[in-house]
């Protein structure tokens, strides 16, 4: 299937590793010019560097003006507004309800939900009025069955989820649709971190934590990168017009509800 993407432009935040990278070569791989983000300068332009049309711009989500400058940085290298943003961000550091003060919840919204809206907010006039747009969250299963020892996530992805949700509603009309693309267990390095902090606190291999996981997920495996920026590729596509105010999980069935 063509995806209608050769020729867009978009940003991918966070895409020096992980989840955004695997997602940024997805779209490059189908033709869309796209700005690899990240606090990693050099990491960024050697990614960059390996796909075609792609461009490199460093960025620090916590400081102030980020979002904008991001935008503005992104839309010179590309030499055109943003068709495509991709929202992510590094997961805040985990811990349970009782363990996290309110320093950590301000600082988790601040990066989660605050940056988020005013990079959305930025590159809105621009895709509603030429009537064609994709803004895409990478999030979380935390958004739909809260994950233990991580309420840092949970909170302030289901706060961007409701916002997305309120804002897709909005601009619907426009051509511009707004999703979430909600990850389970991927193999990145964040969930080998996850295993490897558990694994510390249990007094347990790190093997055996990883091998306990994937046997709890119906598919029996953890996901790979690869298939995860596949989906989020299709969901900036032309072909996924009429998909929004959605959240689309790629967890191989290990959230148990519909």
């Amino acid at each position: 299937m063509d995806l209608g993407l050769r020729g867009r432009t978009a940003l991918v935040c966070a895409s020096t590793a992980g989840l955004g990278r695997a997602t940024a070569e997805a779209l490059a791989a189908e033709g869309a010019r796209v700005v690899i983000s990240g606090r990693r300068a050099d990491k960024a332009r050697e990614i960059a560097s390996a796909l075609p049309g792609a461009e490199a711009v460093e960025c620090d989500v916590t400081g102030d003006g980020a979002a904008a400058r991001l935008v503005a940085e992104s839309q010179e290298a590309l030499g055109a507004e943003l068709d495509i943003v991709v929202l992510n961000g590094p997961g805040p550091k985990p811990g349970g309800a009782t363990a996290v003060g309110t320093g950590d919840l301000r600082a988790a919204v601040e990066s989660l939900v605050l940056f988020q809206q005013e990079l959305t907010a930025a590159v809105l006039p621009g895709m509603r009025e030429r009537g064609w747009g994709r803004i895409l969250s990478i999030g979380s299963s935390g958004v739909v069955e809260p994950i233990s020892g991580l309420v840092l996530s949970n909170v302030g992805r289901s706060a961007l989820a409701a916002y997305l949700k309120t804002l897709a509603t909005e601009v619907a009309g426009d051509g511009v649709t707004v999703n979430m693309l909600l990850p389970g267990r991927i193999e990145t390095d964040r969930v080998r971190s996850l295993d490897a902090g558990r694994a510390e606190r249990e007094g347990r291999a790190v093997a055996e934590i990883a091998a306990e996981a994937a046997a709890s997920i119906p598919a029996r495996r953890y996901g790979t990168p690869e298939e995860f920026g596949a989906v989020g590729a299709f969901l900036c596509s032309e072909q996924a017009g009429y998909v929004t105010g959605t959240a689309v999980r790629c967890d191989g069935g290990m959230v148990h509800r519909l």
